[in-house]
């Protein structure tokens, strides 16, 4: 922490951070007439951080894609889905319960009209994410919510690159990159810049571990300071420290990252020492349906299947995991019965009938015709073949085994781990008891009539989710078993902020000077997902927090 006489300020508003929360307030300040110095560690090649890289999924409430799809949908029941996934039990909960009404009434209300007249436009067939199904007061969306942005994380990037660039062409913003900040510079309890290292270029591509040699410092003054870092999904070795092991029994000896090495938390946790409040940080969001990227880009590089909800979900000895683990299901739920039973990795097992209409994989370079909004390549998601980057983690993926029978299938399940884990014979019958199910409409199978009831939305019906069938009909295969990793993605805790995005000391006082959006608030308050999200909610949040603290800034000073 630095203590110096407060030079004459660089800029009105210091941003730390150039990710989507740091670029939307960015181009608010700077239309507000703000004179805004946007930071970042990484190069330029990194501009926009972690949402490039996202599929671009959007959750609205009460849209025209929804209503065209016949789907109806209400504030009142998105409130009452966002409170049963939340479960908000702390006294630290009240700005994040204020976050995530405000929220809902933006997702609800303004949100899509906002970004519609930034030029953004949406898939129109539905996602439904984080579907739930163990009941109605229990956590998930009742209905779908997840709307692609065409274009994806760039797409979802692209209005707000540009406004900033346009600032930066007039003088308005300056970009600095490869600046890491270390610390705040805080005269008499108020923080008025930032200090810390200048990085030697670096020319790796985006995402790549980039080079940590000091070649000189800075500090840096200005009347306010936004710190947008993102989350710690790239540091284990902090997401261990947080792991909350009285609810998920200890963390997993092993993890695959779901965001780049330099999503490392470290501006958080100096932030904190700085005197900030840091609340609920043994609250995040991991997935457990990681693949081990056949391509990497960053170290120990995941990618998270977005599955349908007809694969029959496995434990390592080849038993199907207890109804409502189902795929798509509770996202946190599953997680917690995976780790405290200790289980190291789990399986998909599925057909190709099922891959092809019901694995999609999230990250904008998994889904090259949206994200390149090729309106005839994403016509082909409803032709007869298994999508190219499916096919891609089928034919190269560390993690997939197929074969034409079973027996075979499991013998190379067995030969993926190095250990006789799972046997024939339950595998065999989990298998058998499911497809006995599928010949009747109805059934005393649970998850199949999950997957029944999705096909009652036309884009569920069309796109996403396969017609109930045998698993083991020849004309289906060949067979298909998919070993699944814990992939770590998303901090839901953070430094606790007001409606303004004003950080607070511990104790509720107003840190003078200091602000907070994006992940690094929890995207809002400190945690407005509560304990779990509902996905469409991390962009959407950092799009909100960055909004709502840039245009709070410019009010302020």
């Amino acid at each position: 922490m630095s203590n110096l006489k407060q030079s004459r300020p660089e800029a009105d508003v210091i941003v730390v951070g150039a990710g989507l929360a740091g670029l939307v307030a960015t181009a608010e300040l700077a239309d507000a007439g703000k004179r805004v110095l946007l930071l970042d560690q990484e190069g330029e090649q990194n501009l926009g951080g972690q949402a490039y890289w996202s599929f671009g999924g959007l959750f609205f409430v009460d849209s025209p894609e929804q209503r065209r799809l016949g789907i109806r949908d209400s504030r009142e029941l998105a409130g009452r889905d966002w409170s049963t996934a939340a479960c908000f039990d702390r006294p630290e909960d009240h700005w994040p319960r204020k976050w995530a009404e405000a929220y809902l009434d933006f997702a609800a209300g303004e949100k899509r009209a906002w970004l519609h007249r930034l030029g953004l436009r949406w898939f129109p067939a539905v996602g439904w994410a984080e579907r739930g199904g163990a009941g109605a007061g229990l956590p998930g969306n009742s209905v779908p919510r997840f709307h692609i942005t065409w274009g994806t994380g760039p797409g979802v990037l692209e209005p707000f690159v540009r406004r900033v660039r346009e600032h930066a062409a007039a003088g308005r913003v300056q970009l600095r990159f490869r600046h890491r900040v270390r610390g705040l510079n805080i005269t008499g309890g108020a923080v008025h810049g930032v200090y810390g290292d200048i990085l030697e270029p670096s020319e790796v591509a985006r995402g790549e571990a980039s080079s940590r040699v000091v070649v000189g410092d800075f500090s840096l003054h200005a009347g306010a300071v936004l710190v947008t870092s993102g989350g710690i999904g790239g540091n284990h070795d902090l997401v261990r420290r947080y792991w909350p092991a009285e609810r998920l029994g200890p963390p997993p000896a092993e993890m695959v990252s779901g965001v780049p090495k330099h999503v490392d938390g470290l501006l958080q946790q100096q932030v904190w020492a700085a005197g900030a409040n840091l609340i609920n940080p043994d609250r995040m969001w991991h997935y457990t349906e990681g693949l081990r990227n056949w391509n990497p880009i960053w170290p120990n590089h995941g990618i998270r299947i977005l599955p349908g909800p007809s694969s029959l979900w496995l434990d390592p000895t080849g038993r199907r995991l207890p109804f409502p683990h189902i795929p798509g299901g509770s996202s946190l739920d599953t997680l917690q019965h995976i780790t405290t039973h200790g289980y190291p990795h789990t399986w998909f097992l599925l057909n190709r009938a099922m891959i092809k209409r019901e694995f999609a994989l999230s990250g904008s370079e998994q889904n090259p015709d949206l994200t390149g909004k090729n309106l005839r390549l994403t016509l082909r998601r409803a032709g007869k073949a298994v999508q190219a980057p499916v096919q891609a983690f089928m034919d190269h993926g560390a993690d997939f085994v197929v074969r034409d029978n079973l027996r075979d299938l499991v013998s190379g399940m067995n030969a993926l781990t190095g250990q006789e884990l799972v046997d024939y014979r339950t595998v065999e019958r989990e298998v058998r008891d499911r497809d006995l199910q599928t010949s009747n409409v109805a059934g005393k199978d649970a998850q199949l009539a999950i997957a029944r009831g999705a096909r009652q939305f036309l884009s569920e019906r069309l796109i996403r989710v396969a017609k109930p069938a045998p698993i083991l009909d020849p004309a289906g295969g060949p067979l298909i078993a998919v070993r699944l990793n814990l992939l770590t993605r998303k901090s839901l805790g953070g430094l606790e902020t007001d409606l303004q995005g004003r950080v607070l000391r511990p104790g509720s006082e107003v840190f003078s000077g200091l602000y907070a959006a994006g992940e690094v608030a929890g995207f809002g308050g400190g945690g407005m997902h509560g304990y779990r999200a509902l996905e469409g909610t991390f962009l959407g949040g950092c799009l909100f927090s960055g909004r709502v603290a840039g245009r709070a800034i410019a009010a302020a000073l």
